[in-house]
C-alpha cells in the first residue's frame, strides 16, 4: 500500500551473513537473558516426547558403558598374553592360552557390536525427535504468523521474523540431534573412565588429572585473547556480505554511475580488515589442540613412567597400564565436548528464547464466537464516527463517518499522510478501530470473522504481488477452485490473454521470484485478472496505476472499469485525472474528510480539492515547459 510504514530490513549478505561463522564453538554466541526459566520452557515443550527421549538416554549410556569396558577386558588379554610370553620364555609348560585370548575376542566384538547398535538406534530415535520439534515449531510459528496483527509486521524486521523460523528453529534442532546426545555419552564417558582408572591405580589417575585443570587454563587464556579477533572477523563480514549485496542488489545504478573502481575500492579495504582478524582468530584458535596434544603426551609420558616402575615393583600388571593410557585418551576428550556444548546450549537458548517470544506475541482480537454470515452481501458500506491511531495515543483518523450505496464508485484522496490507506487497512479489518464503527450491510464489521469478511472483498494494489509460479496459477490464486476455462475468462476480461499468448508458453510460463520476466504493466493486468476471478462484492484499488505508462494506463483502466462494474469501489488515487468520473469523492486531510461531493461540485467550491487538482495540473504544465 502506498502509505503502509516500511521498517528497514536488516543487512544480509549474499551467503545469509548472520551465521555465526568459523570459531562460532569458540568464540561467545548470543547468550539468553533467562537462561533456566526458557530451558524449563523447552523442556515442558520435550515433554510430548518423553517416552522417546528416555529411550536416547538410556541407550546412550549403555552405548557409552559398552565402550568403556571394553580397554579394561583388552587390557586383561594384554596381561595373559604378557605373562605366557614370559612364560614361554622362562621355560615353564604353561604357556599362552589361546582359547582364553579367542573367547576375549569375541566376547569384545560382541560388546562393541552392541555398543554401536546402541548408538545407531538412539542416533535414529533423536533424529526423529529432533525432526518432529522442528516441525511443530514451524507449524506453530507459521499458524501464530497468521493470528498475529498486522502492526507486529509493521514495526518489526522481516528478516528478525525469518530469522525465527529457519536459523533459530534450525539451532534448537542441531543440539537435539547431536548436543544433546553427546551431553549423555559425554557425562557417562567422563564418570565411567574416572571410575574405571580410579579402579585400576589411584596414583596414576591423581597424575593423569593434574594436567587437567593446566589444560582448561591454557585453553581460557588463548580463547580469552582470540575472543575479539572472532567478534571484528563477524563485524568484518558483515561488511563485506552487505558491499556485496548491496552492489549486486543495485549494479545497474552503480554502473550507470560508473561505480566499478570506487565499489572495488571499498570491497578490497572491508576484505583486507577480514583477512587480517581472521588470519589471527584461525590461528590462535589452531593453537589449542596443538597444545592440548602436547599437554596430553606430557601427561601419557608421566602415566608410562610411573606404571613402568609400578610393574617392575609387581604393584600392577601391564595390560592395567595399557588399559589406562587408553582411558586417559578417552577422558580428555569427552571434556572438552562438555566445554564446547556448555557454549551451544547457550545459545540454543537464546534460539528457544527469542521462538518463545514470538509464539508469546499479542495476537488479534478472536472473531466473534457466533459471527453474521456474509451471503448476499449487497456491498452498502457505512463509517460511522471512527476514530484510530496506530499508537492510541496519536490518533490518525479522526471522526471519520461517509456512507456508501451499494455499487458506489467512491475515490478517497488527499495529500501523503492524510490517511486514506489507513482507512482501507480498517475496512479489510488489519485493524479495529479505537472508537466508532465500521458497517457492511448495516452489520458491524467486527461482528464478521475475518476470513468472510475479506472474502468479500477484491484488492488491486500500486505494490503488484505475484509469486514464483505460472501465470495461470498466479491468476487462480484470486479462486483457487477455479478452472482453466474460467481462468482464461478472466484474463480475457481484464486484457490479459492478448499479450500472454505473445510469451514463451503462454499461461504456463514461469513468474520468476522477483516477476522481473514480465513488465509493470502486464504485472498491474494479472493482479486485476486475479481479482476479476475472485468475483468480489466490494473492490478496493490502491494507486493501481501510478507506476505505468499512459498507453498502458488506458489499457489497466478498461481492465478496472469492466472490474468495478455492479461493484462497490474504493479508489485511494493521488493522480486526480484518474477519478473524474468516481460517484463520490472522499477528500481527506489529516485524518479527517473535508469534503465530499462530485468531481465538477468539489471544482466548483475553489476548496482543498481544487488546490489538489490544479496544483497537479500546474506541475503538469511547467514540467511540460521545461
Amino acid at each position: 500500500m502506498s502509505e503502509e510504514r516500511r521498517v528497514p530490513q536488516p543487512r544480509r549478505g549474499p551467503m545469509g551473513g548472520m551465521g555465526h561463522g568459523p570459531g562460532g564453538m569458540i568464540g561467545g554466541g548470543e547468550k539468553a537473558r533467562d537462561f533456566r526459566g526458557t530451558m524449563k520452557k523447552l523442556w515442558a515443550y520435550l515433554n510430548v516426547y518423553r517416552t522417546a527421549m528416555a529411550v536416547v538416554v538410556i541407550f546412550a549410556a549403555a552405548s557409552a558403558i559398552f565402550s568403556i569396558v571394553g580397554p579394561k577386558i583388552l587390557g586383561n588379554v594384554t596381561t595373559h598374553l604378557f605373562e605366557g610370553a614370559l612364560s614361554m620364555i622362562a621355560g615353564n609348560s604353561g604357556g599362552i592360552d589361546f582359547g582364553y585370548v579367542g573367547r576375549t575376542i569375541l566376547f569384545l566384538v560382541a560388546l562393541y557390536f552392541l555398543s554401536a547398535l546402541f548408538s545407531y538406534i538412539q542416533g535414529w530415535v533423536m533424529t526423529g525427535v529432533a525432526m518432529k520439534v522442528s516441525y511443530r515449531f514451524r507449524r506453530d510459528i507459521s499458524e501464530k504468523i497468521n493470528r498475529m496483527p498486522l502492526g507486529y509486521f509493521e514495526r518489526t524486521n522481516h528478516g528478525e521474523v525469518l530469522s525465527r523460523v529457519t536459523n533459530d528453529v534450525d539451532t534448537l534442532s542441531q543440539t537435539l540431534n547431536q548436543s544433546l546426545t553427546q551431553i549423555i555419552t559425554s557425562v557417562t564417558t567422563v564418570i565411567g573412565v574416572l571410575v574405571m582408572m580410579l579402579s585400576i591405580s589411584w596414583l596414576l589417575t591423581l597424575v593423569a588429572l593434574v594436567v587437567i585443570p593446566l589444560s582448561m587454563i591454557i585453553v581460557m587464556v588463548i580463547i580469552k585473547w582470540s575472543q575479539k579477533y572472532f567478534k571484528e572477523q563477524q563485524d568484518n563480514l558483515g561488511h563485506v556480505n552487505g558491499h556485496v549485496e548491496e552492489m549486486y542488489g543495485g549494479h545497474v545504478i552503480m554502473k550507470a554511475f560508473n561505480g566499478e573502481r570506487k565499489s572495488l575500492e571499498q570491497f578490497d579495504g572491508f576484505n583486507e580488515d577480514l583477512y587480517r582478524v581472521a588470519w589471527k582468530s584461525q590461528f590462535l584458535s589452531g593453537l589449542i589442540m596443538p597444545i592440548m596434544s602436547f599437554v596430553s603426551n606430557l601427561s601419557f609420558v608421566a602415566v608410562s613412567v610411573l606404571g613402568g616402575w609400578l610393574v617392575i615393583r609387581n604393584a600392577m600388571q601391564v595390560g592395567d597400564i595399557q588399559a589406562f593410557i587408553q582411558y586417559v585418551r578417552s577422558f580428555t576428550q569427552p571434556i572438552t565436548q562438555l566445554a564446547n556444548i556448555s557454549n551451544i546450549l547457550q545459545q540454543t537458548a537464546a534460539s528457544a528464547e527469542r521462538v518463545f517470544e514470538f509464539l508469546a506475541e499479542e495476537e488479534e482480537v478472536p472473531d466473534n464466537s457466533e459471527p453474521v454470515r456474509s451471503d448476499g452481501v449487497q456491498g452498502s458500506v457505512e463509517f460511522k464516527h471512527v476514530h484510530f491511531g496506530y499508537d492510541p495515543e496519536k490518533v490518525v483518523i479522526n471522526d471519520f463517518s461517509a456512507q456508501v450505496k451499494p455499487g458506489q464508485k467512491v475515490a478517497i484522496v488527499g495529500p501523503t499522510g492524510a490517511g486514506k490507506t489507513t482507512m482501507v487497512k480498517l475496512l479489510m479489518r488489519f485493524y479495529d478501530v479505537n472508537e466508532g464503527a465500521i458497517l457492511v450491510d448495516g452489520h458491524d464489521i467486527r461482528d464478521f470473522s475475518r476470513g468472510d469478511l475479506r472474502s468479500k472483498f477484491g484488492m488491486v494494489l500500486q505494490d503488484t504481488w505475484l509469486y514464483n509460479g505460472t501465470i495461470m496459477e498466479n491468476i487462480r490464486y484470486g479462486r483457487l477452485g477455479a478452472n482453466d476455462e474460467e481462468v482464461v475468462a478472466a484474463a480475457k476480461a481484464a486484457h490479459v490473454d492478448g499479450f500472454v499468448h505473445t510469451l514463451p508458453k503462454g499461461y504456463k510460463m514461469v513468474l520468476n521470484e522477483e516477476a522481473s520476466n514480465v513488465s509493470q504493466g502486464q504485472k498491474q493486468l494479472l493482479t486485476i485478472a486475479r481479482a476479476i476471478l475472485a468475483d468480489p462484492k466490494i473492490l478496493i484499488l490502491d494507486e493501481a496505476t501510478s507506476s505505468v505508462d499512459t498507453r498502458t494506463e488506458v489499457q489497466i483502466q478498461k481492465a478496472m472499469d469492466h472490474l468495478m462494474a455492479n461493484r462497490t469501489s474504493f479508489i485511494i488515487a493521488h493522480r486526480l485525472s484518474t477519478i473524474r468520473d468516481a460517484d463520490l469523492i472522499l477528500v481527506m486531510n489529516h485524518g479527517d474528510i473535508v469534503e465530499t461531493g462530485h468531481h465538477k461540485e468539489l471544482l466548483a467550491k475553489g476548496g482543498f480539492y481544487a488546490n489538489l487538482y490544479n496544483s497537479q495540473f500546474e506541475a503538469g504544465a511547467v514540467a511540460e515547459a521545461g
